[in-house]
């Protein structure tokens, strides 16, 4: 794991159709004014990349998955899937993710990540939103170290708040985790990021709903630049 320091800053763009998850997520993201914040819909955000909640076959057949792929054609669904065949035997473990093209002028990448391995899981009572968000920053890391300044700005939406109906609150407190970890650090590869992640949260269930957790890295494995 290294430290990493984002050149030129990502913007985020936090949307959602849901009042109550823009509203957990204002109260996660008091301290951090260079997000954005809105109710909307994904599909209206003129952005570099968006973030769909996936599972873990690339299957868009529900939820914002399904409106994407109405959106930019069933050709999106094809690489998706492709890109987990080609990259992950098939199937996308949680705490991963693809970034494929989209097809579109905007977005210009879609970035799809597991918040369930099977359509319209229930993962109230999993880290999963936490992974999914963090294997998007992380998919965003790649894309741009690959390919300098391919993506500058990217959408979310509440992860795993509707079919997996994670309370918002709690959405929004592992978003923030998600997103933090973005900022501070980027991992060699997603194994990494998923142990560092459940070493950390594991007993998060524990912890009262509103906490937030910042992830600290392994000293053993971190190094600072």
């Amino acid at each position: 794991m290294t430290v990493d320091r984002v050149q030129p800053p990502l913007r985020v763009v936090l949307t959602d159709l849901n009042t109550q998850v823009v509203q957990a997520w204002r109260a996660a993201f008091a301290e951090h004014p260079e997000i954005e914040i809105r109710e909307g819909s994904i599909l209206d955000e003129g952005v570099d990349a968006w973030v769909s909640p996936t599972n873990s076959r690339g299957r868009m057949d529900g939820g914002v998955d399904a409106a994407i792929k109405r959106y930019l054609g069933a050709g999106i669904q094809l690489r998706v899937q492709r890109e987990i065949r080609d990259r992950f035997a098939g199937s996308l473990p949680v705490g991963s993710a693809v970034c494929v093209p989209s097809g579109a002028t905007t977005p210009k990448f879609l970035i799809s990540t597991p918040t369930m391995e099977h359509s319209a899981q229930n993962v109230s009572e999993t880290l999963n939103v936490a992974l999914a968000c963090a294997a998007a920053f992380q998919a965003i890391h790649r894309r741009n170290t690959e390919a300098p300044g391919s993506i500058g700005s990217v959408a979310l939406v509440g992860m795993g708040a509707r079919t997996g109906r994670v309370p918002a609150r709690v959405c929004a407190n592992l978003m923030w985790t998600g997103y933090t970890l973005f900022n501070d650090y980027r991992f060699e590869d997603y194994d990494e990021l998923r142990a560092t992640i459940i070493a950390q949260l594991d007993d998060i269930e524990n912890a009262p709903e509103e906490k937030r957790i910042r992830i600290a890295p392994p000293r053993r494995t971190a190094s600072r630049r």
